[in-house]
């Protein structure tokens, strides 16, 4: 299908208001309406109903009815026009005991005040120095992997991105990662996670209160983790030292209305956020990467061609970003077919209308990176893997809101470009050396909870890459003989 104009698709969205019971809805079970569609393959159902019943789409999930929207412009609304009447979904009330009132949850006036103290962790100038940690860091994974090409072992390239942007986030956050010299963080990191997908797509979770042996073995992660991070923001704070981390950034930041410092349990909730968040999503995106580029030699070719251009063997660093575009076009690639955050929650505050349907106040709208990113009015061949999509001209062509893998709006995600760095100076070092092979038989399976992460790993031999040619002649003459 030929993507339609920009008039076009306007005109096909100019329709009068219309009571939200004449919404298209799936007929669904009697009593739990679409819940169990939902359980059994969510990916699945969000794009059956958008391609069978249009992009608003009433869904009942049991008691509860919930509104489905995929068009881009109904995006932008939510997140970016009318944003102020929207606060994130009930569900996000689960995760509260992990996280606190941190950015991820906060809302209104509160949250505004935090963003603004938490934004400048993240200046260019602090991730300069932050680009060397992860480099590093992935220099010494790639020692790890020349042992298990010695022993002919294969790896599982999305458990060591889960392995190696947890250390990363630890070591920009804390100056060490403490996930190796505290025992049991990096475990306890874990069940935390664990806990909270399940808490999110189980049909009946258990209080917490209750001393279930799941949740006893929460609550001591929990603790554990709170107990670290207590003691690293004392210590920090006691010794008055600025080590150049994010720890470092918050711990000493004052409020420009009060001049006052953020207080220990707000200052721990920051931290928990930016710890907990992230490195799931760099590790998941990663992971994908690499699924991808084993299946489309086409793709890894450019991708290796650009690499020695740009880099010819060397590590890369942060001056290397702008001329790095083909690697960042593969990473947004991946996460438009495989967005590690698939879906976003916003209840309304007061009634309103999206999509020509009027909603009733504290109504729950669900958008979702999934569907909307294969939408076919805005995407050719929604299914294939084309990293050239994201070249500046076709990028320009394209609605803004077709493409949403960190949110938008003022809830932007704050690290956004901390992970846009962080994943493509990763891909770089590690394509330089090694391309990934999916090895045969190995089932790999979508697993959609908080993240869209893979329920079986990606497992992989290593083929190691050859040299980088030495001088930009050689490189030269090989760009001729093997063609774009």
């Amino acid at each position: 299908m030929a993507i339609k104009t920009k008039r076009q698709l306007r005109e096909k969205r100019l329709v009068p208001g219309r009571p939200h019971t004449s919404m298209p809805s799936p007929r669904g079970h009697m009593l739990f309406g679409s819940l169990l569609d939902i359980q059994r393959d969510p990916l699945a159902f969000l794009l059956r109903t958008q391609r069978e019943l249009g992009d608003m789409v009433r869904v009942r999930l049991g008691p509860k009815t919930v509104y489905i929207a995929t068009h881009p412009d109904d995006v932008q609304y939510v997140l970016q026009e009318n944003a102020r009447n929207y606060r994130k979904g009930a569900h996000y009330e689960m995760l509260k005991p992990i996280f606190g009132n941190g950015l991820m949850l906060s809302e209104g006036d509160f949250w505004l005040k935090q963003r603004r103290i938490v934004q400048p962790a993240f200046h260019r100038k602090r991730l300069g120095k932050m680009a060397t940690t992860m480099t590093d860091l992935t220099g010494e994974m790639l020692g790890r992997w020349d042992l298990s090409v010695a022993r002919g072992l294969p790896v599982d390239a999305w458990h060591e991105m889960v392995r190696l942007t947890l250390s990363i986030v630890c070591t920009t956050l804390f100056g060490v990662d403490i996930s190796k010299v505290s025992d049991g963080v990096g475990e306890a990191h874990s069940i935390c996670l664990q806990h909270a997908n399940h808490r999110i797509v189980s049909l009946f979770a258990l209080p917490e209160a209750i001393p279930t042996p799941d949740n006893r073995r929460y609550q001591r992660s929990v603790s554990l983790i709170h107990d670290v991070i207590d003691r690293l923001i004392t210590e920090r704070r006691d010794s008055g030292e600025d080590t150049g981390d994010l720890l470092s950034t918050l711990a000493f930041a004052r409020y420009e209305d009060t001049g006052e410092l953020m207080d220990r349990e707000q200052l721990r909730a920051e931290i928990i956020t930016l710890f907990l968040n992230g490195h799931e999503t760099v590790s998941d995106a990663l992971g994908w990467a690499f699924f991808l580029l084993s299946k489309q030699p086409l793709v890894a070719r450019r991708l290796h061609q650009e690499l020695a251009t740009v880099l010819g063997g060397r590590t890369p660093t942060m001056d290397d970003l702008p001329k790095l575009q083909y690697t960042s076009w593969v990473i947004q690639e991946t996460m438009r077919l495989f967005p590690p955050a698939w879906v976003i929650e916003r209840d309304t505050l007061e009634a309103d209308e999206v999509g020509g349907y009027q909603l009733p106040g504290r109504s729950t709208v669900i958008l979702s990176q999934w569907a909307t990113h294969r939408h076919p009015d805005f995407w050719e061949n929604p299914e294939g893997f084309d990293p050239e999509r994201f070249s500046p001209e076709r990028v320009a062509e394209r609605h803004r809101f077709a493409y949403f893998p960190f949110g938008g709006g003022p809830r932007l995600c704050v690290g956004s470009n901390f992970a846009m760095m962080e994943m493509t100076l990763i891909l770089a070092t590690i394509a330089q050396r090694y391309e990934l092979d999916l090895v045969p038989g190995h089932s790999v399976v979508m697993e959609p909870v908080i993240t869209l992460r893979p329920r079986f790993g990606i497992l992989t031999t290593l083929r190691p890459r050859p040299a980088a040619p030495e001088s930009s002649a050689v490189r030269a003459a090989e760009a001729i003989i093997t063609g774009p």
